[in-house]
């Protein structure tokens, strides 16, 4: 009987998917377990693992394709590929400003089998996600008593989520068609309010004022990174609320002290810190003494988190990734400056998993770097604020009614005011210039 394997959901974000590369071919045995090939999400690049065994009859998906989520990549055992029906169209988008949620679709639950299987007690056996069975490792949920809402019965990150809160029932009454489809939807009305769904890109214009492509220009499909941002970013621009606020800070009590610690830990622990990760521990302490930052709107109410998730924008080659240091308010300016390093360099190699993109609540974007002393950075959907950090310029100031060269930084702060009011967004920036003067307060 052939076995397919589908495209399978890794991120909560992701659609679809590009297959990479295969790990396996056409006449190739596989086992449980096996890596079959590598999938980029919009997040990240992922391998998918087996969850039958048996020979690879087909390949349907080739490298560098896309594909939605739940559709057959490849046929396992088959003596011939079964006939594949054409994608579905797109629906059109809704004429209401905010999208439906519609009902995910489950699976019909299959027959009962006349024996019991042999493998029912082992939870490497079940279909599961690897993101489902990182999660269940570290809430310590038994996978092999979960009934999957995932495509073909799989179990599926929110399945594991809702078994570690919830008892999980008698082996002897699974859940009904309709309790499952409850369950399924819960979950999926949920993950809408915590990162909201992409809005459909508006109807494309009509060929006749579209520039015409000749020979010499190069088009370019969008990664499923590139449509992510892009679908993100034009949801923030278009639903929220922005305004802006910046200040300027003298930023020679920070480099100086950067300095002195850099000296020192080269004769300890050897990890040099970056300016960066004193804006970042700055950020964290900011938040705490004014918590309102901390938030999110949530349609009719508003979310104050209690722990605060600080997303780091790293450049990547095709786009952004916003990793988050998670319960940063916990953490010191070495391990901050450790995770950030390691961040970085995974995010680089495409090697960050998607549970560490999960939990941010503030965005923090440096291009000093570069050279950009001043920018408006656009807010992530749902946090209520991003800062936005320029590089570190010398000019003249006046102090004490005496012109002297002085070291400065503009620091800029996009809010969501349906969330922050002016009064409060600026208390938080005034917050992080004084730690950012007085860096010594940082470190008590």
């Amino acid at each position: 009987m052939p076995i397919t394997i589908d495209m399978p959901k890794l991120s909560d974000t992701m659609t679809e998917g590009t297959l990479i590369k295969w790990h396996k071919q056409v006449g190739d045995s596989v086992e449980i377990g096996d890596i079959l090939a590598e999938i980029e999400t919009d997040k990240a690049t992922m391998e998918m693992e087996a969850f039958d065994d048996g020979t690879i009859t087909s390949i349907l998906i080739q490298e560098g394709q896309k594909a939605p989520i739940g559709s057959v990549l490849a046929i396992l055992n088959g003596s011939s590929a079964p006939a594949v029906p054409a994608a579905p169209a797109a629906p059109a988008a809704p004429a209401a400003a905010t999208p439906a949620i519609s009902a995910p679709q489950i699976p019909a639950p299959a027959p009962a089998p006349s024996a019991p299987l042999a493998t029912t007690d082992s939870a490497e056996r079940v279909k599961a996600s690897p993101l489902a069975r990182k999660l269940a490792e570290e809430l310590r949920v038994d996978l092999a008593a979960l009934a999957g809402t995932g495509p073909g019965g799989r179990i599926v990150k929110e399945d594991v989520e809702a078994a570690a809160h919830t008892p999980a029932p008698p082996a002897s009454a699974p859940l009904s068609t309709e309790a499952a489809a409850a369950a399924a939807l819960s979950s999926a009305i949920k993950s809408r309010v915590a990162t909201p769904a992409p809005v459909s890109p508006p109807p494309a214009a009509p060929r006749a004022i579209l520039p015409v492509v000749t020979a010499a220009d190069e088009s370019t499909p969008l990664s499923s990174l590139r449509s992510i941002i892009a679908s993100r970013l034009s949801t923030s621009k278009q639903t929220i609320p922005h305004f802006y606020l910046h200040v300027e800070a003298d930023a020679a009590p920070v480099s100086n002290l950067r300095q002195l610690i850099n000296d020192q830990a080269a004769q300890t622990h050897g990890n040099k810190y970056s300016l960066n990760d004193f804006i970042l521990l700055a950020v964290v302490h900011a938040a705490r003494i004014v918590p309102g930052i901390n938030s999110s709107f949530a349609g009719d109410s508003t979310v104050r988190f209690r722990s605060i998730g600080l997303s780091i924008a790293i450049s990547v080659d095709d786009g952004l990734v916003t990793p988050v240091i998670k319960q940063a308010e916990t953490k010191s300016l070495l391990t901050i400056s450790r995770e950030v390093k390691d961040l970085a360099t995974r995010a680089k190699q495409r090697k960050l998993r998607p549970d560490e993109f999960d939990g941010g609540t503030i965005t923090v974007s440096n291009l000093g770097a570069w050279g950009i002393e001043s920018f408006d950075a656009i807010i992530n959907p749902p946090q209520a604020a991003i800062l936005a950090i320029g590089a570190i310029v010398e000019k003249p100031v006046v102090k004490d009614g005496q012109v002297v060269p002085g070291l400065r930084m503009n620091i800029g702060l996009s809010c969501d005011h349906r969330v922050v009011d002016g009064a409060l967004g600026a208390q938080f920036l005034a917050e992080v210039k004084r730690l950012v003067e007085h860096p010594a307060m940082m470190l008590l």
